[in-house]
Order: structure tokens, then sequence, then C-alpha cells
């Protein structure tokens, strides 16, 4: 298993620099992420032996009452991610879609209900479940998926509905929601057979923050000229924060990337060699296609140095309250980026936009994942008339590498950056 964790690690790694040797001298802290998520899915896999118990929970989900109680959380959207960078999303899809499940649905969804029946994918499938948390601020899709899986493995699923903040986070919202958190950890005191830690939980939540804090410190960086990070580099980055927020191990893995980025904005070195385009991305990374896609705009001499995705997970830092944490928690879950209006949507690109000093925006518009492309046209529309930079849409899907037509996109990105560099070329 170790040697499939390190092979999936350097296949992300390599995606936008060649060489995972070259990769390693640039960012000398990666051994330590490898360690991280080796020994992350070793006592996942082995939970059984030591009598822990693991719960499968949405990318969007509350993990921090997980920790809390010593859970060990697994996420099937990251394991997707694992088997969108490992090209084994095509035929794990193509098996679900044999089982019955619609081509429409998202590839994550069918790829782990593949994966389940066989063992398949990545390090030979996830551990089985002890429980199931799913959290439908990301998508309905969740919830059905969720329910498929909970009844395949014969365990108990808490499912927290958010409903939509379409402008604000309503004083209605707000009684529903936290009344949710209550039944939550109701739930899980039920499955371990003792009683919620909340001493606890107020220490997972300050080193949540404190996650979130330095994420947002390390994605700041790229505001320098020129950038010392993509987003490329975040998507792999963000893996941490996802899966080990709350923990001390990510906090000093951060601090450590943190102090990293800082010096190489103090010496000058940007991860695009002669940047002179700034990009903006939208929406998930079409994982398959990662290496290539960061070439393709180097070869430009373009840098994606923002997206959306990474900074959905401290886009919600200004709701964070110490004095009552848990009703906190409660709205920053409800908050989070697919869970408001388009509107609000593009009013955080554009504040993004403005922040990045960027000069294009790319738009993934993902076969798979609906709430993240419905409203990507209205956003555009808003941008062009905002800012009048341009606007790239990129037909992909984040994972089925069946849906990716590498000529189309090709010529699509270098129309758009000769549209970029006669509108900077103008300017002078």
């Amino acid at each position: 298993m170790k040697k499939q964790i390190l092979k999936f690690l350097k296949t992300i790694l390599i995606f936008s620099f060649g060489k995972f040797k070259k990769f390693t001298l640039r960012f000398k802290k990666m051994k330590t992420m490898k360690d991280m998520m080796i020994v992350y899915y070793s006592e996942a896999k082995s939970a059984r032996l030591t009598r822990k118990k693991v719960a499968w929970i949405t990318s969007g989900g509350p993990v921090e009452p997980l920790i809390a109680m010593g859970i060990i959380p697994v996420y099937p959207e990251n394991y997707g991610a694992m088997i969108g960078a490992s090209k084994m999303g095509g035929g794990l899809c193509e098996k679900a879609e044999a089982m019955g499940y619609s081509s429409d649905l998202c590839s994550y969804a069918r790829a782990d209900i593949a994966c389940a029946t066989v063992n398949g994918g990545p390090l030979q499938g996830l551990p089985k479940p002890d429980m199931l948390v799913c959290c439908n601020n990301i998508c309905g899709t969740v919830l059905k998926w969720y329910e498929i899986q909970a009844r395949y493995f014969n365990v108990p699923l808490f499912i927290l509905d958010t409903p939509i903040c379409h402008t604000e986070y309503t004083p209605e919202i707000a009684r529903y929601v936290r009344s949710q958190f209550d039944e939550y950890f109701a739930f899980l005191e039920s499955a371990c057979k003792r009683k919620f830690n909340y001493d606890r939980l107020n220490e997972v939540l300050l080193r949540s923050f404190q996650t979130q804090v330095l994420w947002q410190e390390i994605l700041d960086t790229a505001t320098n000229k020129p950038s010392p990070m993509t987003a490329f580099d975040a998507f792999f980055h963000m893996a941490l924060i996802v899966t080990l927020r709350g923990t001390p191990e990510v906090i000093d893995y951060y601090t450590a990337l943190l102090a990293t980025m800082k010096d190489r904005v103090t010496r000058g070195i940007g991860a695009v060699p002669n940047e002179k385009y700034r990009l903006l991305w939208d929406n998930i990374p079409i994982w398959h296609r990662m290496k290539w896609l960061s070439q393709k705009f180097a070869s430009h001499n373009a840098c994606l140095v923002a997206d959306t995705y990474t900074s959905a997970w401290c886009g919600t830092l200004k709701y964070v309250s110490g004095d009552n944490p848990i009703d906190s928690l409660a709205e920053v879950y409800t908050r989070i980026y697919l869970n408001i209006g388009v509107d609000e949507m593009a009013k955080m690109i554009i504040a993004m936009i403005d922040k990045y000093d960027v000069d294009g925006l790319v738009l993934h518009s993902n076969r798979s994942c609906k709430p993240y492309s419905f409203g990507q046209l209205d956003i555009q529309k808003i941008v062009e008339k905002e800012r009048g930079i341009p606007c790239l849409m990129i037909e992909a899907d984040m994972a089925d590498e069946r849906s990716f037509s590498e000529s189309q996109i090709s010529t699509r990105i270098d129309a758009f950056m000769e549209i970029i560099k006669e509108r900077k070329g103008a300017s002078k």
C-alpha cells in the first residue's frame, strides 16, 4: 500500500514541473507531506486492528467533531481525485454505468460506487466505514450517493442539511442548522458508545481555525509578482486542510510551507519562469490532465495564481467567532462557496480578481459538478461587465478522462492567451 500511495503522490507532484526530483528541490517539505499521507491512509486501512472507527464524510462536511471523538475521517471525494490523477476514472465510471448508474452522475460518485464492489482503484479501495456523515452544502448528489453506500456497507448515516444562503445567513437558517449539530453529536455518541467530548472539540476547533489562517496566508503569497506558487501547487497542498485540519501536524506543515513561500518571494523566485500573465481558475481541477494544463499555460508565460476551489477552505474565516464556537461552526459550514447564490459567487470572484491582479479568468465547466458549473455563464457575464477581462470556458470532467478533448482545449487556450497578450500589449 505504501508504494501505491507514493506512486499517487508522485503523480500529483510532477503534474506541473515534469520531474519529481526538481519539484522536491523546490519544495523541501514534500517528504513530510508524503509521510503524513502514508500514516493517514495506513491508520485508516488498519483501523479494525487498532479498534478505531472510520467515518466516510463529504468534503464539505464538519470534520472537527470526528477528530474530537478520535474517529478517522475518510473522504470518498478525495479518493475520487486520486482516481482521476491515476487515470483510473474512465474505467471505473464505465463499471458504474454497467451497474445501471447514469453517465450524467458525478464521476466521483460513479467511481466510488464501482470501487466499493471490487475493492478497486488506488490502494485497493477505501477502508470499510463504521458510519457515514453527509452534508449537502456542496451538492445534492451526495445525499443519494451516501445513502447507496450506507445500504451497501450496512452502517448508519447522518445527514446534515444546510439550506442555501442565496444572500444571507438568516436567523431561521442559523437555528435550523445549529440544532442539527446537537443531533450530530448525539449520533457520534451512539456510534462510539461514549459521551461527546466538548472540551476536545474546542481544542480541535482552535487548531482548525489556525490551519485555515495559515492556508489563507499561503495562498496570499501569490499576490506577489512573480508568484511563488501556482493554483496547481495549491491543488496538491490542499490535501491536508481537507483531510486533517484540526490536527497539530497540519499546523506544523503549513507553517513550514508558508516560510518556504515567503523565502521564495524574498528571493524573487517565481513558480512560472518569466511570468507575464496572471490567471484565476474556477471550479475543481481536471485531475487527470494537471501536468498538461500547467505546461500549456506556462508555455504562454501564464501563471494561474489563484482559484476558487482551494480558497473555499478558508473563505468563511470572517464568520468564525470564539464566543460561540458551535454556532460559528454551523455558520461556517452553511456559508461555504458552493452553498451561496450566483451573485455572491461573482462578488467573491471579482474580489479575487482585484486581490491577485489577474489578467483573465479560466472557468472549468465541469460535467460532473453541477452546482459549481451551472452559474458560470452568469458569472462570466458579470466579470466581463464589471472588470472587462477575458474569460475562457473549458469543458471537461474532474475525474473521467473520457470527457477531455486535448486538441479542442489547446486551441481555446491558445486563442484566449492571444487575446490577453493583445490587450496587455495595447495597454502599455
